[in-house]
């Protein structure tokens, strides 16, 4: 490291190897002392050292979610007192802490870690609660119409006063939640990482003093800072747009539109959401109150951290990074929208800002992954005691896209989530299934000359009656995860009620479907975006993943242009194949589906509707965007034209009557 703000490089290097190990214990003691899986096996949580002014500057390298661009400031003004040596704070409200927590089952604790009477850190530490109340259990439902619907809400409370309980706070708390028991363990563990880190905390402060501890944190964020911009010069000036859908509202079958235009200047990155869909009436707002988000920025993290390892984990990285939103809109929504399924925003507008990068260095990024992370939760009734039992079966994840010179990874996507699978048999203790299938999902990723990661497939038997299967952040229905340079987009979701079987159907989105002893429910999610023209790819690589069992002999033909013979290839037929048409080399191939929807609902003709939108009042826009869309595109509304994936037939009549409407105002 070289000298920032006067530090010496040496002692700097030591505190950042330091700050790490400090948050990365506070993980390890979360994880050890849980009880829930959402926990102990997904790691669906997060820990931090947050500096005096709100920022993180220690983060753990293993484990949790990455919470480097958050800022708890905002909670801590809306406690409306001074953490004083051994309160806690307890929230899960988005709106208060300004989107800190962005759905309510976040549960998230903070501590002020004094030394020589003054505030050296904060600690901070949320973790995923498997229950907080509301509509259905697990509290997360698509369909949630209102932030009232998904839990309890807890302003910024103290929790502990001087390291004493609040005891009404509790019982009122597992009062509204369906496992008490569960979460009040949960709660244990969360101050005891907390605890973890007053310790560590004290023993940096106490070694140095505090204001070379705190001199020191200011030196991590700026030499992050720096070495961020640095990576970020790689982006030409200029500004680069680009934009993306969910399929749906889960209300109405109208899509979501997120779009970007980010802009650089040496270094400097203005991303501009502002074209973005206004809020739904449906989950998936993203809270975020105007500011600057780690939802909306992680793309900024991912593109520094890969090109340059050694920077720093720490919100010094988005120094040079600015966001404008526009209030009212899906990223800054108006309380008390529903915020449950964030994170399927969050995934597409992270695929959303990758596009803008693939524009400005296409060799620098990959195509974007499968698009969804899918919780699927279990709900059923305790056979000893009657009680409702919740629990998360497994975090079904996609593949990741393909990049220049690498194929996507196989099941794994780390575009966007860190949540770790739970083993079946852990899955199998802890409720009333069998899990009969949890594996790769073949054919499900974009072919290309460097292929998409596969998708995965998950099929579980439940074995009592009474039980309901709930799974949010399901997408890519519609939309699939489109390729780059010639390569061809991944394959679409799928969720099937009893595969194989005389009475199999397809569930499309789910809510909270009710199940009866020995149906079956399989998930099927998307592989990665393909990169580069599929006829490119070595046919010896094509062999090699039939013989796998990840590409079947039909696509090998159909989109590699490669034919087998008795399990080997067939070298004059591939030659035939690959002659017979042009070389692709679109920047992006996106699919039938979205060509069709982009060639009407143009960027001008979406700036026009949406400012009709926005300019009522926000418990108008959903009816008015939903009669707008009913009386143009009716095909929309036809459960099976959506099903044919084939809801713009005549691309002129509809821009007509679109431009129509336009301009009677």
């Amino acid at each position: 490291m070289s000298a920032v703000s006067g530090f010496d490089p040496v002692r700097l290097e030591i505190l950042n190897t330091e700050v790490a190990a400090a948050a990365e214990e506070m993980a390890l003691t979360l994880r050890r002392t849980a009880r829930s899986l959402y926990v102990k096996e997904a790691v669906d949580f997060g820990v931090g050292l947050v500096t005096p002014q709100g920022r993180f500057f220690g983060n753990p390298r293993n484990f949790g979610s990455a919470l480097l661009d958050y800022d708890i400031s905002p909670t801590l003004e809306a406690l409306g007192e001074t953490l004083e040596d051994g309160d806690v704070l307890f929230t899960n409200h988005p709106y208060e802490t300004a989107g800190l927590v962005s759905h309510t089952p976040d549960l998230t604790v903070i501590r002020a870690y004094y030394v020589d009477g003054r505030i050296a850190a904060y600690g901070y530490c949320f973790v995923h609660s498997t229950d907080v109340g509301g509509k259905v259990p697990s509290s997360v439902s698509p369909t949630n119409t209102e932030l009232f619907q998904e839990g309890l809400l807890i302003p910024p409370v103290k929790l502990l006063r001087a390291g004493v309980w609040n005891k009404d706070i509790l019982r009122l708390y597992k009062a509204n939640v369906r496992t008490p028991e569960l979460n009040g363990h949960d709660l244990t563990a969360m101050l005891a990482a907390l605890e973890t880190g007053a310790a560590r905390v004290a023993a940096m402060a106490g070694r140095d003093g505090i204001d070379a501890f705190l001199a020191g944190q200011r030196a991590l964020m700026d030499y992050a800072a720096d070495k961020a911009r640095a990576v970020l010069r790689r982006i030409p000036d200029g500004t680069y747009d680009f934009w993306d859908y969910l399929d749906d509202d889960a209300i109405t079958p109208v899509p979501m539109r997120f779009a970007v235009a980010m802009t650089a200047r040496d270094g400097a990155i203005e991303l501009d959401f502002t074209a973005t869909d206004p809020q739904v009436i449906s989950a998936y707002n993203v809270p975020t109150l105007g500011r600057r988000h780690a939802w909306l920025t992680v793309r900024i993290l991912h593109f520094v951290t890969t090109h340059d390892p050694t920077v720093p984990m720490n919100g010094g990285i988005f120094r040079d990074v600015t966001v404008k939103l526009r209030q009212g809109t899906i990223l800054d929504p108006v309380f008390p929208a529903p915020t449950g399924v964030r994170a399927a925003s969050a995934y597409r507008l992270n695929d959303a800002v990758t596009g803008a990068f693939a524009k400005a260095v296409p060799q620098d990024v990959p195509a974007p992954s499968g698009g969804a992370m899918v919780p699927v939760v279990l709900a059923e009734f305790d056979r000893r005691t009657g009680a409702r039992n919740v629990l998360v079966l497994n975090s079904i994840i996609v593949g990741s896209g393909a990049r220049f010179g690498s194929d996507g990874y196989d099941g794994i996507d780390g575009s966007l989530s860190t949540i770790r699978n739970t083993p079946a048999e852990k899955s199998e203790l802890e409720a009333g299934v069998d899990i009969l299938e949890y594996g790769l999902n073949p054919d499900s990723a974009g072919a290309g000359e460097w292929r998409g990661g596969l998708g995965l497939k998950f099929t579980f038997r439940v074995t009592q009656a009474g039980s309901a299967v709930l799974g949010r952040g399901l997408e890519r229905f519609y939309f699939r995860p489109w390729g780059m340079a010639g390569g061809l987009p991944g394959a679409n979701m799928r969720v099937v009620l009893n595969i194989g079987t005389a009475r199999e159907a397809e569930l499309g989105k789910i809510d909270m479907v009710p199940l009866d002893e020995g149906d079956t429910v399989t998930f099927l999610t998307p592989g990665g975006g393909g990169y580069g023209d599929p006829f490119r790819r070595d046919p010896a690589a094509v062999l090699d993943d039939v013989q796998s069992g990840f590409v079947s002999e039909a696509a090998a033909r159909r989109d590699y242009g490669v034919a087998l013979t008795g399990g080997a290839v067939d070298a004059a037929e591939t030659e035939r194949l690959r002659g017979a048409r042009a070389p692709l080399t679109a920047a992006f191939t996106f699919g039938p589906e979205r060509d069709a929807w982009d060639a009407v609902f143009t960027p001008e003709r979406m700036a026009a509707l949406n400012a009709r939108f926005m300019g009522l009042v926000p418990a108008a826009r959903h009816g008015a965007r939903q009669a707008f869309f009913r009386e143009v595109v009716p095909a929309l509304f036809d459960p099976a034209a959506r099903a044919a994936r084939n809801v713009v037939t005549d691309r002129r009549a509809l821009g007509e009557a679109i431009d129509r409407w336009i301009a009677e105002g």
